[in-house]
């Protein structure tokens, strides 16, 4: 395992948010600047296709960052922004279209990638072709920096921390959300859906890769089913998201997982008529995805750069409880927060970007395509409760 260099000094920018101008990126942007200073300064700027958009953003920003014209489209001009910064943060999605350029041009530049893609296809196809030269090159790659997967990832490694080391350990995470959705999330949902062959193709050569545990370590789903938990008075319903994996992949990489981990992840539903009216919605835009013309319609339900207004994002609330057992003790802990989609989102970037640019001696060490649990763990984990996020052992 090769572990990170500090890059150099020589560049001018600790961090670059790419994508600036657009919903979630702003957001970014906007939290960055109102954070409190920090010592040395943050030297940091604003990446985007339109100049004029970003000289506009710059000034309702207020603070004095940098501008960077640079096209997802355009390996030349991403070669120049990563070549400028320590780390590159990106909200340019959908990932499958526009993500694989920006993390080679990273990779070439030696310079840290963080995102918040929450699409399997992409982070699979990411891993096959550019972990084993990230690693060689001592950069780390790292998706999921936002509501997929940060609080199931970082909620998993938290939990773990709180059972006893060297002993088989079983956790359940179980979800609960309020929010809405941007327009970049709503197509990245869409292809998602019209994708499937391609996902499960990205999946097995994956897996192909996938380098065997060491010794006797074991590392495997619970096989979450459906069912009614009278504990936490609701429906757990199984969630095929990204987060399971991540977390997965964290134990894969982390030996502190013990020498058998598994997970379950579930969304936490009180009403069973809830669960039924949200399968069938899922159900219908599934259908309407797979084929083109019903998929068109569906992606001009939200126009670009569209999202949850600040009112809409002030109600929204998230909350994952955390079940872990092992060496005879089980523990019960707790992750929430706000807004999950966006507020939150942004927040979570912004703080792996920071952690990625400027808590270099405190990283675990393991570099390459990793999750943000393995590539940053503790200091990750202080900088997010610093930032509000609510991280606790309730028994």
């Amino acid at each position: 395992m090769r572990y990170a260099t500090v890059v150099s000094p020589e560049r001018p920018y600790d961090l670059v948010v790419f994508g600036a101008t657009g919903f979630t990126g702003r957001l970014v942007a906007e939290y960055l600047a109102a954070r409190p200073p920090l010592d040395p300064p943050l030297r940091w700027a604003v990446a985007g296709r339109d100049l004029a958009k970003l000289e506009a953003l710059r000034k309702a920003l207020g603070r004095k960052v940098g501008l960077i014209v640079a096209d997802a489209g355009d390996p030349t001009s991403l070669a120049r922004m990563a070549e400028v910064t320590r780390v590159v943060a990106t909200t340019v999605g959908p990932y499958i279209r526009y993500g694989d350029a920006v993390v080679r041009a990273c990779v070439d530049a030696g310079t840290d990638y963080a995102d918040i893609t929450g699409e399997p296809e992409f982070v699979d196809r990411t891993i096959v072709r550019y972990h084993d030269v990230a690693e060689a090159k001592g950069v780390r790659v790292v998706n999921c920096c936002g509501f997929d997967s940060v609080p199931h990832d970082l909620g998993a490694f938290y939990t773990v921390r709180q059972l006893p080391p060297s002993v088989p350990i079983r956790v359940e995470g179980f979800v609960r959300t309020r929010g809405g959705l941007s327009a970049g999330t709503w197509t990245s949902a869409l292809d998602a859906f019209a994708r499937t062959a391609q996902t499960r193709r990205a999946r097995r050569a994956r897996m192909d890769t996938q380098i065997p545990l060491r010794g006797e370590r074991k590392v495997a789903s619970t096989r979450p089913q459906l069912h009614y938990e009278p504990r936490l008075h609701g429906w757990l319903v199984p969630l095929p998201t990204i987060d399971s994996d991540v977390v997965l992949r964290s134990a894969r990489i982390d030996p502190r997982y013990g020498p058998e981990f598994r997970y379950g992840h579930y969304l936490r539903v009180r009403r069973f008529s809830t669960l039924v009216a949200g399968a069938a919605a899922v159900g219908g835009v599934y259908l309407g995805a797979r084929l083109a013309p019903t998929r068109a319609l569906l992606r001009r339900a939200k126009g670009a750069g569209e999202g949850p207004s600040p009112e809409a994002r002030a109600r929204a609330r998230f909350e994952v409880l955390f079940h872990g057992q092992g060496g005879g003790r089980t523990v019960r802990c707790r992750v929430a927060g706000g807004d999950p989609g966006y507020d939150e989102t942004a927040k979570m970037l912004a703080e792996s970007a920071l952690c990625l640019a400027r808590d270099r001696k405190r990283l675990p060490g393991p570099c390459g395509v990793v999750t943000p649990a393995a590539a940053m763990g503790d200091a990750l984990l202080v900088r997010l409760q610093a930032a509000g996020l609510i991280f606790e052992t309730l028994e």
